[in-house]
């Protein structure tokens, strides 16, 4: 190949320096560590896939967007993706500095260890067996570890569907069913995490006390005093531990690992060696390993304990706690050096150590220890010495949580074990709630934990969160009771756990493409099992208490809910929302239509929204709820795309802030009955189709022009060509809120708001440039002079990113529709059967509250026999079921007033004297429609007569017969109806019926 020879012209092209004239000039990519990399060498103008350009935190290294790629004008912005609205970081700012990484064995299975190795196995484990027996007490750890590994498998599925960040259980529930459930869930658990690190705290007070009294000393009473004392010392102690850092903690825990091993070690060979000759230990209830004994407390034997009848549940609620250490990996996934491998292999390793610790311990309780015992040999009777003969039997496995201290082979290092045990377990709940904690003040979920979200240090640690989990922990160590707390927090454990299996199903049966777990092991029905089991457990444990954890969550959803946080997430609820819908519509489609199902579906031509309230808030109040809202843009203009997002961004922001729901869309680069025709034709699918087609009244029809008045005009005769209703509305000061009009390109921003509100020129420049002339519908009132009285509030309006606008200004008229109403009337003059359109409206709108105050006036025309009509009207209103103060019937035979026909007159005269390029109306084509147009004036003579001081006027609209009515006079007809009127709406139905009087 020559040197100068061109490489890789694409087919096609015979000049090689077209190849790439359509290229963004230089193809170099940041790959997000300062370098760039070219791929020319490969022949290539376009990225290749790079793990960078699927990192949402890191912002550096992005694809180039299609408008870059497409050789768009207004593609400037090199990486940066335009599509929709950018996803913002789903993490908090990493610190700067070196970041600990644990594998699955230091950063999973040894927490999750020490998390479950806590209070119950040194202290309550014994006296479980004692209570239930060996059988139920074997039930008990069963189902305990049944829960446990459903709940693993599920965690370990929603673990490694992508990357998990700092949060634990919240990041992986909000991220899989949304903000309001991980958020709700994370608060519990985050509870019950802190009350579990005082239960373990109090566990090593109640082993320090046991030790103390031993040796027959104490602090200040040997009771519930001295837990407090040390309690608050070592909840003071392992907060500054964990503070100081992960590095320190981890240290702390291997440590802690070591006696716990050590001590287990002693429980069982001295639990194999016996009690020896040691009269002492044999008068405790300590005999040593025997069959006899083990069968003697295969059954239960459940006492009275604290003034409560012990029974099966109350039983399984104690030891519950004892194996809720499974979460721990989870609550520490964004320290760990891949979480999606750590957390499942972890804590299932965990879950079958543990559990074969639980069995072999129980047994060994059970076959070397009586249940109740008085600490003298003579005492214990029966064949096996298994009865304890005296009244104050205050040892064995009922009465003595020391027993494992007992049979162990040195009570001492046993002691060290407990505490090893307790003091583990409560530091890792105390690592793990103060980052889940600063994770939702990081994402903003609730107001009052943004304060928390700061970190500090190098590793970011969340020193304020370790101050909340002092305080609420401190709290619980002051109630001091270990029973009591344990059978709290078993339910608001067994409520996040339920969660966590829902997250599951739920994802799993929904199937999102973005569910795509590397764990395999799990099924949708197993998790949907233990949600139920959990659920059911919980209310046996105690109706109460379970009711309460619900409350207390829903309670906690409902302010998310209410909050509507900035969080869009991708979770499962959203996916299951979409197929709801699809499924829906689809189904809705095979149903045909009925007349008792009609919603009115408009279709709104509002242009810009913010500069006509009154028109969107007549269609929303009719629509409000129950029917489909479209509220359309056509601008004449190519909008470039960046322009179009921008625009239509700013459209539904004014929606979202008027609390106006609808749909809204932009059609540029046509004109408006162009547009109309576009937007009819394709707005909506299947049965979720607008019906009816709703414009603002042209007020400047006589002088916009022959272009603009035929297209307006065009637009109706589109509504009646594709047989959807014509809704027609205008008000007496115009519908434009914005006084003035700019020139034939851009709006700007009146003259009497640059006097009342001082805004900077920048943020007039931006209105200007980003919003193009909408010759929708182009209602500005020219002819109208500028009124300075009262002004209504503005109201704070929310631009796209990049853009600033200015709040218009408001006249009385554009609040009507949204203010309650006084006592009032809506004239409906029912003047031609469209299929009952213009009897529903206003009925519709006396439903709403703001105008339940107002009541309905019928208009009738009548032909001949005015009784006989009249009553036939009557009766059909009746059998309609639609209540109205009073019905009128009129004639409009009479011919109008010489004063009328000569406004009507002046009129056309004055549209045609002002531009002779509009349409002129021919002296035949007047004459024929002379029957016409003087009933329109006759009306407007009736209208003046009765309803000059009506709230609302809703009238039906005559139909222009095309290639009959001219625009011009078709015009006029509307101009005289509804010339200085109250509200005025102009109705015509498809001639389709939308009542019925049967059921």
């Amino acid at each position: 190949m020559l040197r100068n020879e061109p490489k890789d012209v694409p087919m096609g092209y015979d000049n090689p320096s077209m190849a790439v004239s359509d290229e963004p000039s230089t193809m170099e990519m940041s790959n997000g560590h300062g370098r760039t990399h070219r791929n020319s060498f490969l022949g290539l103008s376009e990225p290749l896939p790079r793990l960078d350009h699927y990192r949402v935190s890191q912002r550096k290294a992005k694809r180039p967007s299609i408008g870059v790629l497409h050789g768009d004008r207004d593609s400037n912005d090199g990486m940066q993706r335009d599509g929709a609205e950018q996803e913002p970081p789903d993490e908090e700012p990493k610190p700067a500095g070196h970041v600990i990484r644990l594998g699955w064995v230091q950063g999973v299975l040894i927490p999750c260890l020490l998390n479950i190795w806590g209070v119950m196995l040194f202290l309550r484990l014994s006296w479980v067996v004692g209570e239930a027996g060996i059988i139920q007490t074997l039930v008990i750890i069963a189902l305990s570890y049944t829960v446990c590994v459903m709940t693993t498998l599920s965690l370990s599925a929603l673990c490694t569907n992508g990357q998990i960040k700092s949060g634990g259980l919240y990041y992986i529930i909000s991220r899989s069913l949304g903000a309001e459930f991980g958020a709700s869930v994370g608060i519990v658990f985050a509870f019950a995490n802190s009350v579990n690190a005082a239960m373990n705290t109090i566990g090593f007070c109640s082993s320090l006390n046991d030790l103390l009294k031993s040796l027959d000393t104490k602090i200040v009473d040997g009771g519930v005093n001295d837990i407090r004392i040390v309690g608050s010392f070592m909840l003071l102690l392992m907060i500054i531990i964990c503070a100081v850092g992960m590095d320190w903690e981890v240290k702390a825990q291997n440590f802690l690992l070591v006696l716990i091993v050590v001590a287990i070690g002693n429980f069982i060979i001295g639990a194999i060696i016996g009690p020896g000759d040691s009269g002492e230990s044999i008068g405790k209830g300590f005999l040593g390993l025997s069959a006899s004994l083990m069968a003697a407390n295969l059954g239960s034997g459940f006492t009275v304990t604290n003034g409560v009848q012990q029974n099966f549940f109350s039983v399984f609620a104690i030891f519950f706690p004892s194996v809720t250490g499974i979460q721990s990996g989870a609550n520490i996934c964004g320290d760990l050096r891949d979480p999606a491998v750590a957390i499942p292999k972890g804590t299932l390793w965990a879950c079958l150590i543990s559990a074969t610790s639980y069995v072999l311990f129980s047994l060994m309780a059970a076959g070397a220890a009586v249940r109740e015992a008085s600490g003298n040999v003579s005492d214990l009777v029966g064949v096996n010495f298994d009865i304890c003969s005296s009244g104050n039997c205050t040892y064995g496995l009922l009465n003595d949580y020391t027993v494992m201290q007992l049979i162990s082979l040195t009570s001492a290092i046993t002691y060290a074990g407990c505490w090893a045990a307790t003091l583990s377990t409560a530091l890792t709940n105390i690592l793990s709630v103060p980052r889940l904690i600063q994770a939702l003040g990081i994402d903003r979920i609730y107001p009052g934990l943004i304060f928390f979200s700061k970190g500090y240090g190098k590793h970011g640690e969340p020193y304020r969160g370790y101050g909340l989990v002092f305080l609420v922990s401190l709290i619980f160590i002051i109630i001091a009771d270990l029973d009591a707390i344990a059978s709290l927090i078993t339910n608001l454990y067994l409520a996040s756990y339920a969660f966590i299996n829902f997250c599951t199903f739920h994802a799993a049966v929904v199937k999102p493409l973005g569910w795509r777990p590397t764990f395999r092991y799990y099924h949708p029905y197993v998790s949907l099992l233990a949600t139920i089991l959990c659920i059911a457990i919980m209310f046996l444990i105690s109706v109460v208490s379970s009711f309460l954890a619900m409350a207390i969550i829903f309670v906690l959803y409902l302010v998310v809910v209410y909050r509507k946080p900035d969080a869009n997430w991708g979770s499962s609820v959203q996916a299951q929302a979409y197929k709801t819908a699809l499924n829906s519509t689809l189904n809705l489609e095979s149903t045909s239509d009925h007349v008792k199902n009609y919603q009115p579906q408009i279709l709104l031509m509002a242009g810009d929204p913010m500069l006509r309230p009154a028109l969107i808030d007549l269609a929303h109040l009719i629509t409000k709820h129950s029917a489909l809202l479209v509220i359309s843009n056509v601008v004449p203009q190519r909008l470039p795309y960046k322009q179009r997002r921008a625009l239509r961004g700013m459209g539904k922001s004014y929606l979202k802030d008027s609390h106006i729901r609808a749909f809204y869309k932009i059609v540029d680069g046509v004109e408006l009955d162009q547009g109309a025709r576009c937007l009819i034709q394709s707005t909506g699918f299947g049965r979720l189709a607008p019906n009816i087609l709703m414009l603002g009244y042209k007020t400047n029809w006589r002088t916009c022009g022959d272009q603009q008045l035929s297209a307006y005009y065009n637009t109706l005769h589109t509504a009646f060509d594709n047989r959807l209703s014509l809704l027609i509305l205008r008000m007496g000061k115009g519908l434009d809120i914005c006084k003035g009009m700019a020139n034939s390109d851009l709006y700007t921003v009146p003259s009497p708001l640059e006097t009342t509100i001082s805004i900077p020129p920048r943020k007039l420049i931006a209105r200007r440039s980003l919003m193009p002339v909408n010759s929708n519908l182009d209602l500005h009132e020219l002819s109208q002079s500028h009124r300075s009285s009262q002004v209504s509030p503005a109201p704070t309006f929310h631009a796209a990113p990049g853009f600033d606008y200015a709040p218009p200004t408001h006249e009385p008229e554009a609040n009507l529709f949204k203010q309650k109403q006084p006592k009032g009337t809506i004239d409906v003059w029912w003047l031609y059967d469209d299929g009952g359109l213009t009897m529903l409206l206003p009925y519709i709108i006396t439903t709403r509250s703001k105008w339940e105050k107002c009541k309905i006036r019928v208009f009738a025309l009548s032909s001949v026999n005015v009784q006989e009509e009249e009553q036939n009207l009557k009766l059909l209103l009746d059998k309609l079921r639609i209540s109205y103060l009073s019905l009128t019937m009129m004639q409009v035979t009479d011919t109008p007033k010489d004063s009328t026909i000569l406004e009507h007159q002046e009129i056309l005269r004055a549209v045609i004297d002002y531009n002779d390029d509009l349409p002129v109306v021919s002296e035949s084509a007047k004459e024929q429609l002379e029957i016409k147009t003087n009933r329109q004036l006759r009306l407007r003579e009736l209208l003046l007569e009765h309803s000059k001081f009506a709230s609302l006027i809703v009238m039906s609209m005559p139909v222009p017969r095309q290639d009959t009515v001219s625009a011009t006079l078709y015009m006029s007809w509307l101009e005289m109806l509804t010339k200085d009127m109250p509200p005025f709406l102009l109705v015509r139905g498809n001639q389709t019926e939308v009542l019925t009087f049967y059921s």
